[in-house]
């Protein structure tokens, strides 16, 4: 509200032309934002700064063709927007210091809590999101019940489950999402039909009233849907069972995992951003003290021991270069001499 005297609409982008800061917030394609960039760049200041708040296309994809890509830098916010304290600012290759500064500053000045990311898909929380939502997927098609998954999830200390926070993203904007993260990690990330399906229904969550879960146009509190079932039972693989344990194991573990390869590929200043970064943006538990405080409450042994019964999944649960260096060395995650936390 106290911003609201600064705000005003324009019907076309040369209402633009005077802004030195420009952050765009259109559909999550890469084509149709650089269209609209061709368009927008020359009418902006020289010394302007434009912005994507995409939340999985890199940074350097979306400069290329820009005349000024060192005043190009991603500025992701995370919904609900009014509630999210979390920003992320993403460096392309040819980011300039002065445009990160720039977007760092103007976070501040939000009252937003910015953390610098480097450039590649999902930046930093949507890629260590998609692994547990993906996973989520999977055990769909191995016939686990949607309350038995979102149970499991809000059990470990989540806000909600990874079903009911697909209706609220939106289906077709997981979709859009999804396919990014598809095309950078396919040797760890599984297929699911069941979103397509959905979309196809005109199921998208929230914003249609269902997806997963139909929901009170008012109050958009999940309530089970039984037309859903024979949606699920025809994508359903097998018939499976879980305990709620082994449930937290198969969401949280490749999230750790993802969380040791970007640290290992230097995606961030240190292990705090990682923790910090959940805690803020995604609502992972703060009484765990984040991901990687909570793996060292178990220890990189144990963890190793915990990935076994499901590595034959495949390279999301088995023990990276890091972890496994870890369990052999007795480190933790936040130990100065391994990490640089």
């Amino acid at each position: 509200i106290q911003f609201a005297p600064l705000l005003r609409e324009t019907p076309d982008l040369t209402g633009l032309a005077d802004c030195h800061l420009v952050i765009e917030a259109i559909v999550e394609n890469a084509d149709v934002k650089k269209a609209l960039y061709e368009k927008l760049e020359p009418l902006l200041p020289e010394d302007a700064v434009l912005a994507s708040n995409t939340s999985t296309i890199p940074i350097t994809k979306l400069a290329a063709g820009l005349a000024r890509p060192e005043r190009f830098a991603g500025i992701h916010f995370f919904n609900p927007v009014r509630r999210m304290k979390l920003v992320e600012v993403i460096r392309g290759e040819k980011t300039s210091d002065e445009t990160v500064a720039t977007a760092v500053t103007f976070a501040k000045r939000l009252g937003k809590m910015p953390i610098v990311v480097a450039d590649g898909p999902g930046f930093l929380v949507n890629r260590l999101l998609f692994p547990y939502m993906n996973e989520a997927l999977a055990l769909l098609s191995e016939g686990i019940p949607i309350r038995h998954i979102d149970k499991a999830a809000v059990k470990f200390g989540m806000p909600l489950g990874p079903i009911e926070l697909y209706d609220m993203v939106g289906i077709d904007t997981a979709l859009y999402a999804g396919a990014t993260m598809y095309e950078a990690f396919p040797s760890r990330a599984l297929f699911s039909p069941i979103l397509p399906a959905l979309k196809k229904a005109g199921r998208l969550g929230h914003k249609s009233g269902k997806g997963f879960f139909s929901y009170d146009n008012k109050k958009r509190k999940a309530t089970p849907d039984p037309e859903i079932e024979p949606l699920l039972e025809t994508y359903r693989k097998s018939q499976k069972s879980y305990s709620p344990d082994e449930l937290q194991a198969r969401l949280f573990l490749p999230m750790l995992l993802e969380a040791t390869r970007v640290l290992q590929e230097n995606k961030v200043r240190n292990v705090r951003d990682v923790d910090l970064g959940l805690i803020f943006g995604l609502g992972f538990p703060p009484f765990k003290g984040g991901l990687l405080f909570w793996a060292d409450t178990l220890g990189a042994s144990a963890l190793v021991e915990m990935l076994k019964p499901w590595e034959h999944l495949g390279e999301r649960f088995q023990p990276t270069p890091l972890l496994r260096q870890m369990a052999a060395d007795g480190a933790r995650f936040y130990d100065d001499s391994t990490t640089g936390a």
